[in-house]
């Protein structure tokens, strides 16, 4: 080919690139380790939770089903010296014999000050809609297990998917999917005290304030506003993105960021969403990863960053969002790559570009697939975390570790 003529071509593509707002994708993978491969026995099965690190270097995360009881667990993994992980479940859910401490945990769980863990149980609680719990240590490394709120599957709220967050007060916040006033789902406070005692922030009506928020937790933002997706709702019932905001008389007000349009906006995604230090938010849509960005007028633009296009650099992207401190963005998708999923970075260039790197292609054997709800997790050096509910030796989830 005449080199006129290859210059010629190069000019278009890279017109095209422009024109349409795509990023080159980086192939070039990292290195994945698996720390622990479930059995879906005592151990646990279906981890669908994103998972937490302490000070130490320990993970905790949840599995929906397995354990003693077949109910769900927590667990602790531990690294040992000669790089192999070892597994403890710290506390076996019961809820099933009508103890009322819960059962199948979705959400991601929270560490405090003291090291207590928080989470949620879908199913189960006094009223069998669901709980909130906390895991304690205790001294020669048993831990305890309270119930600190059973939702009624009323106003209150039920079922509730997400995990909860937790302010510098020790309050925990979180969402439900379904109840409510409306049956629609609500955001939540759960006031520490001697006695927790639960407020409800917004109730969700099925409108354009968005329905059903999912399993993705919420995020605070600048001025203690809260963000979150509804999975449905909003102004094309494709769903939204919302900002939570509390007014000096203990109310809260919701405002729409964005309503997903469908098309080449996509839709809402189960996961959650990231803020950073300026106040943008990041969310997925259900091909898109996208920027949302507040103005002096309080009028929210959109940009995408990524446009999945369902090969090598994946699709469907589910698991919610990471975001580090040098400002870059991690998150996997359910599909492409090799047609069982993804795990990729997007960091931000100059002139507000982005660029997608693919750090895993899941391959459906030994290494996991398909990481559907939970977000990962990354440490200091980059180091990359996560959970698969499916694959792995037994096929019934795994975690791994991704070193760049």
């Amino acid at each position: 080919m005449p080199n006129s003529t290859a210059t010629a071509i190069r000019k278009i593509l890279t017109a095209l690139i422009v024109t349409f707002g795509l990023a080159v994708t980086g192939f070039a993978q990292a290195t994945e380790k698996i720390l622990y491969t479930f059995t879906g026995g005592n151990d646990g099965g279906q981890p669908l939770a994103g998972l937490v690190l302490d000070t130490k270097g320990n993970l905790y995360g949840t599995t929906l089903q397995g354990g003693a009881n077949f109910a769900g667990t927590v667990f602790e993994l531990t690294p040992n010296s000669n790089g192999t992980w070892t597994e403890q479940v710290i506390y076996n859910f019961n809820g099933f014999s009508g103890t009322g401490d819960g059962y199948f945990p979705y959400g991601t769980l929270v560490f405090d000050a003291k090291g207590n863990l928080y989470g949620t149980t879908s199913g189960g609680g006094a009223n069998s809609s669901g709980t909130i719990f906390e895991v304690s240590p205790q001294s020669g490394g048993s831990w305890t297990e309270s119930v600190l709120y059973s939702f009624t599957g009323g106003s209150d709220g039920g079922d509730p998917f997400a995990g909860v967050i937790l302010d510098g007060a020790g309050n925990l916040y979180g969402t439900t999917f379904g109840g409510g006033a409306q049956g629609f789902g609500v955001a939540y406070e759960l006031v520490a005290g001697a006695e927790w005692s639960q407020k409800v922030l917004h109730t969700f009506t099925g409108g354009t304030d968005g329905a059903n928020p999912y399993y993705g937790s919420l995020a605070f933002g600048e001025a203690g506003n809260l963000y979150g997706e509804s999975f449905t709702g909003g102004a094309h019932d494709y769903g939204v993105v919302y900002q939570l905001s509390p007014g000096s008389n203990g109310d809260w007000t919701e405002k729409i960021v964005h309503a997903f349009a469908g098309v080449s906006d996509g839709s809402s995604t189960a996961g959650n969403v990231v803020v950073d230090k300026a106040g943008d938010v990041f969310a997925e849509s259900g091909f898109t990863v996208m920027e949302l960005i507040p103005s002096a007028n309080g009028i929210w633009t959109s940009k995408i960053l990524h446009n999945f296009v369902g090969g090598s650099d994946g699709a469907s992207p589910e698991g919610g969002l990471f975001l580090d401190t040098a400002g870059d963005v991690y998150g996997t998708t359910y599909n492409g790559g090799l047609h069982r999923g993804t795990v990729f970075k997007l960091t931000p260039g100059s002139g507000g570009t982005w660029t997608e790197r693919i750090l895993h292609k899941f391959t459906g054997g030994s290494d996991g697939d398909f990481p559907q709800l939970a977000p990962l997790t990354v440490n200091a050096g980059g180091t990359v975390y996560g959970t698969t509910s499916s694959g792995g030796t037994f096929n019934t989830g795994m975690v791994y570790e991704i070193k760049p």
